[in-house]
């Protein structure tokens, strides 16, 4: 991995810490939204190629 991109990942990992670390309950809510995205979106996908495959 070129330094760049080990240095921008670093970055990222030190600022996930510090944003959990500054304000757990904002992190949380955060993580509970990208959760309900993910579960909402393959339930979604699910449901098309359900009605797809029925006709």
């Amino acid at each position: 991995m070129p330094p760049v991109k080990k240095i921008v990942l670093w970055l990222l990992v030190i600022f996930a810490l510090y944003a959990i670390l500054v304000s757990p309950d904002d992190a949380a809510s955060l993580v509970g939204t990208i959760w309900d995205i993910l579960v909402n979106g393959i339930k979604n996908i699910g449901r098309f190629f359900d009605t797809l495959l029925s006709r």
